[in-house]
């Protein structure tokens, strides 16, 4: 059985479609709604999950920067490698 959990900081929204609009999480994880500073909804999460996965199958982020700013333009770009097979 897996089980994955997210201990960062949770919110709370009034319903599946509402959104929300504060910047919280780890960069690496970050969805381009949230760098655009865009409102965001539960395919934020999906966003974050995807890069869990591909991480723990390439065990490196999909996108990496030498600072914050070159990590973000590599997300909104969405580029990244492909999974080796």
């Amino acid at each position: 059985m897996v089980k994955l959990g997210d201990f960062g900081v949770a919110r709370i929204l009034k319903n599946t479609m509402a959104k929300a609009a504060t910047m919280v999480g780890t960069p690496y994880y970050i969805s381009p709604e949230i760098v655009e500073n865009r409102p965001y909804t539960i395919a934020t999460d999906i966003w974050s999950l995807g890069v869990v996965l591909y991480e723990m199958c390439t065990l490196k982020p999909p996108f990496d920067g030498k600072s914050l700013n070159f990590l973000c333009m590599k997300i909104v770009k969405g580029k990244y490698r492909e999974i080796p097979r």
